[in-house]
């Protein structure tokens, strides 16, 4: 084919504007030009002329990225000759231009791999046609500088390529994908893994004569350690772990690699690397270090192992012994990862046994405290140091070796060195105005995790410290508030106390790790009287104001000290309560609750304004009212009681109205543990809970008056809309507490029907306001749940239908005005998907409550269930059918409603229209290959139940005498026409899960297996022409046996939907998904190296 000049430099020209216009309408113009000419029937052969006449670096760039879109879309749009003939062009291409620019290169490296890992399988003539790759890359590594990097990148791309997964994989077959790559990983990747430590060798040798400055040589032992380092990361077994979690560290290399690192030259090579090579590369040695310190233990036997230890933990004290390198950050950080590997995947009975042990833990213990007194410096690596001595400490009551660990010697030193450095980072942070670690809690939080263990290793050391620290911080900071005028020097001493109180937290919080003695009871006595003592002195003048850090560690510190002293499993005589008698006079768990609950008060009294110390407080609450015995003492306390009496915002601002509405949130916790504390001695007092919800019943009847003037200029609706929002989360609080079916009548009786119409006029003054509609709506949903059972109606009381009219009426009122309102894209979940997704949930949890039955309302005539059920698929069809599986809460709400009406409302879904039907079947087969397998579970429920009606409705039987009952909706044969007129739809979804079940990763075979025989039965032509092409499609040597296992599926199956005749179904169906695996992992795949690795 011809192409006119000026069209291919017309081009040209739009990936100049592209690439490096200014003007963001120009380009945005030229993009949607290229994405044009790339979806254009012509843009192979126009890619090669652009690359043809290499004018432009851009075009190229357009071509190879063009090039790579086509062959990865789908492979058969393009044929094998075709496809073969790019993957030779490129190397031709790169062979004979190797002075490219890099990101030229890199696009069209990329196309190369690509093409190469999607033509894995393919062959002519018995010859798998892109499987040449070390030879034919090998010409490359012959040539120049600039050939070799070429050929380095191609290699190190290629095995990159094959260890990803694509968007498009992972969303279809994972299975395909672990074929390509464990038949990469047992015919190509030792060999270039070999091949890439015998360049790094010729490197090392030669290594006097390089110049790293020049740029080439440079870029090519960068591409040499990235290639070995790819190969040493490769996912050989295929549990594509998360790489962001260092803790899953074990590499799962396969056996018949053992020859290169049971001689340890390996190990040698990247321990010479590092210390020869400038600090630009020597992290990239390092990095390939770590991965082979986690070798799988099993690759060796005891004795290899220990010799393999022995070299690895010399290569560490040397590094140690000539430091040099590790001042720059990217060697620090990988050298603190080596360290954490040390212990992860080997014993400290084993390090122990090394020749340098001794030696070799001392100069660590000496980086460790050097690494913690630079606090400064890569505060992110420090997570590995201390993980390293978490473990070893952690292990030491198992070691059985008899040389000695000597970590009662180091670890003191460690933990000085932590807990000294983060105090003396207090000072130059306040004044130099640095970013503050403990605002960084998360970072903070995990470090204590670690000490707590780490401190735990003589206990009475760090108790001492802690002991001596506090008290002459605390001295000082009395002192100070004492003589209050240097306000730099007060905030010093609270971060410094914020610390130490942290860090004495996280010393008790270690108890649950150790088999504690009373000593250590004792000591931790020590710490909570001191904490309990400053708590007394700050709280003694919040009316001045206090320290918010100060406040949250302390919060943290009664967390700690709750999970460990106080309780149901807590031995009562346990020498810290001595103690506290002792010092404080609380003399058991009772009275220290009562400084718990004082604590609470005193936090929502005063902290209304801070969020943070208002929600971790009320999670202390309500972690304190949940335990059984805990929640009975805590009953017996005045201070319980005084919440009780007086929950209103006079004594606890946070539940005032001029707190900001996102802040209200916390309220439902509030009133949840108040709900669990009221219970307990509630019974059936019904005095006592009116009593209790006096405040509440006169915020509604203040809000019922504010919205009687609703239509009038004199309305408040501000103050009105915020007394709401904040009611409606506390009533949803409560309700979720009350889960017993005599506390939930008491406020069903009080809600209904004084206060639900109030609750109905504010969703139809304010159904687009989310922040008023959300609230009201969970409330709702909250009081529909039977919850424990809670919901049990007396045989004579018609609550429960009262009840679904109420939710009905809301779901109506909401629904059918939320239609109506136009929402910009970006804002449709908060404004829209979220009220409806709320509403679905409602729904459901009304229509699988068991309180209702449901068919009573047509037999009335009541219209409450029609309503909601219609609204349901307005609001159903308002919603993309995109937007239904890209908003995970909404598809999880949405698919179990589905199934709920499936199982119980089939009448209703039989009635539907169309269109209706259609869009329901359709959002089926999407859920049907979703990645969340609820959702997936959930669509083959639904599916099953579809699919069984309309199969009963095909082969029903009419018997003489049966008339059709009153009440009772008329069967509707809709679906059927439905189907009559779209076969293709239940085709579609049975191709869809025969495929899934067959060729991928199937997570839930069995709920797969029930609709797919309904599915055969009511589609039986489509499926024996979908079988005799799947036995096509099989190379001729696998014909007969594809056929054997189709028919081994159907094998005693009989045309009925009955359980006996599925669950043989099921059980066939395992034996076939079994047979096609077996045979899916071919004759490509050496099984026997796969299963030695798998057992091993």
């Amino acid at each position: 084919m011809f192409f006119m000049p000026q069209e291919i430099r017309q081009l040209e020209l739009l990936c100049k504007q592209l690439y490096e216009s200014q003007d963001t309408v120009v380009r945005a113009d030229a993009e949607k030009a290229l994405v044009v000419f790339q979806d254009g029937p012509d843009a192979l052969t126009k890619c090669q002329v652009l690359l043809d006449r290499g004018d432009s670096c851009y075009a190229q760039l357009l071509a190879a990225t063009t090039l790579t879109k086509l062959v990865s879309r789908s492979a058969q749009g393009l044929s094998l000759q075709q496809r073969v003939d790019i993957r030779n062009y490129v190397l031709n291409y790169l062979a004979t231009r190797p002075k490219l620019p890099n990101f030229v290169v890199q696009a069209l490296v990329t196309l190369f791999s690509r093409i190469t890992k999607l033509g894995w399988f393919d062959s002519h003539k018995d010859d798998f046609v892109f499987r040449n790759v070390v030879a034919d890359i090998g010409k490359f590594l012959q040539g120049s500088v600039e050939h070799c990097m070429i050929g380095v990148q191609l290699l190190s791309q290629l095995t990159c390529e094959m260890n990803q997964i694509s968007e498009v994989e992972a969303n279809r077959s994972l299975t395909k994908h672990r074929k390509i790559a464990s038949s990469f990983r047992d015919t190509q990747l030792f060999e270039i893994f070999r091949l890439s430590c015998t360049l790094l060798g010729n490197a090392r040798e030669n290594c006097k004569n390089l110049n790293f400055n020049d740029e080439s040589q440079h870029g090519l032992m960068t591409q040499l350690l990235q290639l070995a380092q790819n190969c040493l990361t490769f996912d050989f077994i295929g549990t594509s772990t998360d790489e962001s979690s260092d803790d899953l560290c074990t590499v799962q290399i396969p056996t018949s690699w053992r020859p290169a690192f049971l001689d340890f030259t390996t190990l040698k090579l990247f321990f010479d690397l590092y210390h020869s090579l400038p600090n630009t590369l020597s992290s990239l040695a390092l990095s390939c270090l770590v991965q082979i310190a986690s070798v799988r233990r099993s690759l060796f036997s005891n004795t290899e192992r220990a010799k393999f230890l022995t070299h690895l933990v010399n290569g560490v004290k040397h590094i140690l012994q000539n430091p040099q390198g590790l001042s720059d950050s990217a060697n620090y950080h990988e050298f603190c990862r080596l360290l954490a590997r040390l212990k992860s995947n080997y014993q400290l009975g084993e390090l122990v046994m090394v020749d340098n042990y001794p030696e070799a833990i001392q100069l660590i213990a000496k980086f460790t405290v050097q690494s913690l007194q630079m606090w400064q410096f890569a505060p992110n690596s420090v997570h590995y140091l201390l993980s390293l001595w978490q473990k070893m400490v952690a292990s030491v009551p198992y070691v059985k070796a008899t040389e000695p660990h000597l970590l009662e010697t180091y670890t003191p030193e460690v933990t000085n060195a932590y807990i000294t450095s983060r105090l003396e980072s207090v000072a130059v942070v306040v004044r130099d105005g640095l970013e503050d670690p403990l605002d960084d809690l998360g970072m903070v939080q995990q470090q204590l995790e670690q000490l707590s263990v780490i401190g735990r290793c003589e206990y009475q050391k760090t108790c001492t410290l802690l002991v001596q620290l506090f008290d002459q911080a605390a001295r000082s900071y009395s002192e100070l508030l004492a003589n209050p005028t240097n306000q730099i020097e007060i905030t010093i001493q609270e971060g410094q106390l914020t610390w130490l109180v942290y860090i004495i937290g996280s010393a008790i919080g270690g108890r649950v790790s150790f088999n504690s003695n009373e000593e250590h009871d004792t000591m931790d006595g020590e710490l909570v009287c001191r904490v309990l003592q400053l708590m007394n002195l700050t709280d003694s003048r919040l009316a001045q104001g206090g320290c918010e850090k100060l406040e949250l560690a302390m919060l943290s510190f009664f967390e700690q000290f709750r999970k460990i002293y106080v309780g149901d499993q807590v031995q009562k005589n346990s020498k810290v309560y001595r103690r506290l008698s002792e010092v404080l006079g609380l003399n058991d768990e009772p009275t220290v609750l009562s400084v718990f609950i004082r604590k609470i008060i005193t936090n929502l009294k005063y902290w209304g304004r801070s969020e943070q110390i208002i929600s971790k407080t009320l999670q202390l609450l309500n972690d304190l009212s949940v335990g059984y015995s805990c929640v009975r003492k805590l009953v017996k306390l005045d201070e319980v009681q005084f919440m009780l009496n007086n929950h209103t915002s006079e004594h606890f601002p946070f539940l005032g109205n001029s707190v900001a509405i996102t802040e209200m949130r916390c309220r439902s916790m509030f009133y949840t543990s108040l709900g669990r504390l009221l219970m307990v001695d509630l019974g059936e007092d019904e005095d006592r809970f009116h009593t209790f919800m006096l405040p509440l019943t006169a915020s509604f009847e203040s809000i019922g008056t504010l919205l009687a003037s609703a239509d009038t200029p004199l309305f408040a609706s501000d103050e009105a809309k915020k007394a709401l929002i904040g009611l409606a989360r506390d009533l949803r609080g409560l309700a979720f507490s009350f889960n017993t079916k005599t506390s939930y009548m008491m406020l069903f009786d009080w809600i209904y029907p004084n206060y639900t119409p109030i609750l109905l006029r504010a969703i139809e003054l304010w159904y687009h306001d989310p922040q008023v509609t959300t609230p009201v709506l969970k409330l709702f949903a909250e009081l529909v749940q039977n919850r424990s059972q809670r919901l049990q109606f007396d045989v004579s009381s018609p609550n429960g239908i009262l009840l679904f009219r109420e939710a009905s009426k809301i779901i109506c009122s909401y629904g059918s005005r939320i239609l109506n309102v136009e929402v910009p894209k970006e804002q449709t979940y908060p404004l829209k998907l979220k009220g409806i997704s709320i509403c679905f949930s409602m729904l459901k949890a009304a229509l699988c409550g068991s309180y209702v039955n449901f068919g009573v309302f047509r037999l009335y005539g009541d219209e409450a269930l029609d309503n909601a059920l219609n609204i349901f698929v307005k609001l159903l069809l308002s919603i993309p059918q995109s937007d239904l599986l890209d908003y995970p809460k909404l598809s999880q709400v949405y698919y179990v409603l589905l199934e709920c009406l499936a199982q119980d409302h089939m009448s209703f879904l039989a009635t539907l229209e169309p269109h209706v039907f259609l869009y329901i079947l359709s959002s089926i087969s999407e859920g049907l290959t979703a990645l969340d397998t609820m959702v997936c579970t959930g669509c083959c429920a639904t599916l099953d139940h579809i699919v069984t009606y309309l199969f009963k409705q095909l082969t029903q039987k009419v018997y003489p005498g049966k008339e059709q009952r009153v009440g009772m909706t008329p069967n509707s044969d809709m679906f059927l026409k439905v189907l009559e007129m779209h076969p293709e739809i239940l085709q579609q979804i049975l191709s869809t899960v025969l495929n899934v079940i067959m060729f991928e990763d199937c997570r839930n075979q069995w709920s797969m297996s029930r609709p797919l025989l309904g599915l055969i039965l009511l589609n039986e032509e489509y499926f024996n022409q979908m079988r005799e092409n799947i036995i096509r499609s099989q190379p001729p040597d696998k014909q007969a046996a594809m056929a054997q296992w189709f028919e081994n599926l159907m094998d005693g199956i009989e045309r009925n939907l009955l359980t006996k005749n599925r669950d043989r179904f099921t059980q066939n169906l395992s034996m076939f998904r079994r047979d096609i695996n077996d045979s899916l992992k071919g004759p490509n795949v050496n099984t026997s190296s796969v299963n030695d690795m798998m057992t091993s």
